[in-house]
């Protein structure tokens, strides 16, 4: 019986150890390994999920440089068709095109920055969705004052931690309010809101976009890159009505647990 049961918290331990890995690996921790033990099934099992993961990080790894190289080549037109627009007679359509150009080539520029992004290593993606609100909305309040625009915030004062870095989070934060401000008149209000359970969302008093709005095909890349990079967290982007009268556009990410917090953020 004693034999038993030690060959049984033996068995319980090993695959434990091997359901923890795989959380952790579907949660995005690229690094994390199992250390093979227990039965030699048991035992085969952990070097092959071991195994899997290193084939993921490499097949990752080269579909963001592919996707880099793919980005880059686009400049070269990209060039040749900012050229061809200095020929146009008409300057009002001249610096139209060029807008849209630019736009175009800042979201190409983007594009190359998160493929070449390294992938997360060490400690789960973490970031204060309170903090970053607060210095996002500090940035944008001084285009809004310029163009006399009301602008306000409803953000926690202690933290809200969630599982996305925060270059990612800032870049989201920036699409979402850019995307208020470049599709409502100076005179519509826009407000970013933080809840402290994960759940943020910007929303204007314009005339709404639509909830199709931010899939490929539709309003533009800006918000489809959003979408796709708080998907990448397990988090969502929702779009919808604002009772200001114009687009709510809500983001959900998973709030950290304190031990998770904790743990993430002590020396490796």
């Amino acid at each position: 019986m004693v034999i038993a049961d030690r060959l049984g918290r033996r068995l319980v331990r090993s695959v434990t150890a091997l359901a923890e890995t795989a959380d952790r690996l579907s949660r995005g921790e690229l690094t994390a390994r199992v250390n093979p033990g227990g039965p030699p099934e048991i035992h085969n099992v952990g070097s092959e999920l071991n195994r899997l993961a290193d084939r993921i990080d490499e097949l990752l790894n080269s579909a963001r440089a592919e996707a880099a190289d793919l980005a880059h080549r686009l400049r070269t037109p990209l060039t040749a068709l900012r050229l061809d627009i200095g020929g146009l007679r008409d300057p009002v359509e001249s610096e139209r095109v060029l807008a849209s150009l630019q736009d175009l080539s800042a979201q190409v520029d983007e594009i190359i920055r998160t493929a070449r992004r390294p992938g997360r290593t060490g400690a789960v993606a973490m970031a204060d969705l309170a903090a970053i609100a607060r210095e996002r909305l500090h940035f944008w309040a001084a285009l809004a004052e310029d163009t006399g625009r009301p602008l306000t915030g409803n953000i926690p004062s202690k933290a809200v931690l969630v599982r996305i870095g925060a270059e990612d989070l800032a870049a989201t934060f920036d699409v979402l309010l850019d995307n208020a401000f470049r599709h409502t008149p100076d005179s519509a209000a826009v407000r970013l809101v933080v809840e402290d359970n994960g759940v943020a969302w910007v929303e204007d008093a314009g005339t709404g976009i639509g909830p199709t709005a931010g899939t490929p095909g539709t309003t533009g890349l800006g918000l489809d890159i959003a979408r796709r990079t708080v998907e990448a967290v397990r988090g969502s982007l929702t779009i919808g009505s604002s009772e200001l009268g114009g687009a709510k556009v809500v983001l959900t990410i998973e709030r950290l647990n304190r031990e998770t917090a904790q743990r993430n953020s002590s020396p490796a």
